[in-house]
C-alpha cells in the first residue's frame, strides 16, 4: 500500500536563515511588546510579561528548538556512505540526466551499492530515466521500500505515489520539506556506498531542507552542474554561493552539453558557445575543481527515455569515456581510490 499524500504538519521555511531554514517565525497578531523574551526564545508565551499579551497562545505553541526527527534520520543514514547533491541553479542544464548517468556509472561497479533520491517534487523525471516509472512504494515494519532500477541501484521518487503519472504536484514549501523528511527518515536505504540526492533549480525549500536534515548525517558536497554559456553561468554562480554560506563543499563543476557528437562519425561540434569561457574558466575563477565536460549525444536523451542504462548501450561514445572521466575526479575530490570506484575494464 502505498502512503498517503496528506497535508504536512512541517512548518514554512525561511530561505533568508540557513542556521533554521525550516522554522518560521510566528505569524503575530500585535506588535512584540516591550521586554518580550521573543517569540522563538524557549520562554515566549510563558514569561511574566507574556501575560495579557494578545501573542501569548501563538508564542507558546510555536515549534521551538532543533527538529526532534533529524537524529532519527541521523540514524536511518548510518548505512550510507557518502551523500552527493546535484545542484546547479539554472534550470534545463541536465541535472536530472546527469544524475541518472552519474548513478549507472557508479554502479556499473556491481561491488558498489547506489542510491538516487529525487527532491524534484514538482517535475520528478528521474523514475522515466532508470526505466522505474511505473514502480510504486511498498510499505513494510521497517519503513518504505525504494525502487529497484538494478541489482545495485535503488530509487525513491514523489513518481511512485502518483495515481497518475501526469498528475500536477502543486505544493506550498512546508509539504515539500515533509515528504523530503519522509525520504530520508522512513525510506529503508539499508547499506549504500552513494546516495545522489536530484535537486531542482534554484536554493529554496528543497535545497535548505536537504542541507538541514543531512547536516548532522554528513554531506560530502555538492556537484555543480552548468553548460556553456553565460546565461548558465550566472545562476550556477549563484549556487556556489549558496554552499559556501550553507557550509557544503563544492566538489566541482561538471560543463553539461560542451558539444554535439555525431553518432556515426563521432565527430564533436561546438553548439553552445562559450562566451566567457565555459564551465572551466568558472572552475577557476570560483577555485573549485572542475570534473570535466560532457558531450551532447542524442543517443543519451534515447537512453533516459527508454530507460536503459547509457553505459551498457553504447560504451564506445565519446560521452561514456567523459562520464567516466567525471566520476574519477569526483572520486579523487572525495578522497576515495578512483581505480576502486571505477575500475578499468579488462582489456582497456
Amino acid at each position: 500500500m502505498a502512503p498517503s499524500l496528506e497535508a504536512s504538519t512541517e512548518p514554512d521555511s525561511v530561505a533568508d536563515v540557513l542556521a533554521n531554514p525550516l522554522k518560521q517565525k510566528p505569524n503575530l497578531v500585535a506588535p512584540e511588546p516591550e521586554h518580550c523574551p521573543g517569540p522563538e526564545s524557549q520562554q515566549a508565551g510563558k514569561a511574566d510579561s507574556c501575560a495579557g499579551c494578545p501573542n501569548q497562545a501563538i508564542c507558546a505553541t510555536a515549534p521551538k528548538g532543533p527538529d526532534p526527527d533529524i537524529p532519527l534520520i541521523t540514524a536511518r543514514l548510518s548505512g550510507v556512505k557518502h551523500k552527493i547533491l546535484i545542484l546547479s541553479g539554472k534550470g534545463g542544464v541536465g541535472k536530472s540526466t546527469f544524475t541518472s548517468l552519474l548513478a549507472h556509472a557508479f554502479a556499473t561497479n556491481a561491488e558498489q551499492t547506489v542510491g538516487v533520491m529525487d527532491t524534484d517534487i514538482c517535475g520528478p523525471s528521474i523514475p522515466k530515466m532508470l526505466g522505474v516509472e511505473s514502480e510504486t512504494i511498498h510499505v513494510s515494519s521497517n519503513g518504505w521500500s525504494p525502487a529497484w532500477a538494478m541489482d545495485n541501484l535503488a530509487v525513491m521518487s514523489i513518481q511512485f505515489m502518483l495515481p497518475n503519472r501526469d498528475d500536477a504536484i502543486i505544493w506550498r514549501g512546508p509539504k515539500k520539506n515533509g515528504l523530503i523528511k519522509q525520504f530520508l527518515k522512513d525510506v529503508e536505504w539499508g547499506d549504500l556506498d552513494f546516495l545522489l540526492v536530484d535537486t531542482p533549480p534554484g536554493t529554496s525549500d528543497e535545497h535548505l531542507s536537504v542541507n538541514t536534515y543531512l547536516k548532522e548525517s554528513g554531506i560530502d558536497g555538492a556537484v555543480m552542474v552548468t553548460t556553456p554559456q553565460e546565461v548558465s553561468l550566472l545562476d550556477v554562480r549563484k549556487e556556489i554561493d549558496f554552499c559556501r554560506k550553507a557550509g557544503i563543499k563544492v566538489l566541482g563543476l561538471v560543463e553539461n552539453m560542451s558539444g554535439f557528437v555525431c553518432p556515426k562519425c563521432t565527430h564533436e561540434s561546438e553548439i553552445f558557445k562559450a562566451t566567457t569561457g565555459g564551465g572551466r574558466k568558472l572552475a577557476e575563477e570560483m577555485g573549485i575543481a572542475f570534473l570535466g565536460s560532457v558531450p551532447l549525444d542524442p543517443r543519451i536523451g534515447m537512453a533516459c527515455d527508454y530507460g536503459e542504462s547509457f553505459f551498457d548501450s553504447f560504451p564506445d561514445s565519446p560521452a561514456c569515456a567523459a562520464l567516466k572521466g567525471v566520476v574519477k575526479g569526483l572520486a579523487t575530490e572525495m578522497g576515495l581510490d578512483p581505480t576502486v570506484v571505477m575500475p578499468e575494464e579488462d582489456g582497456a
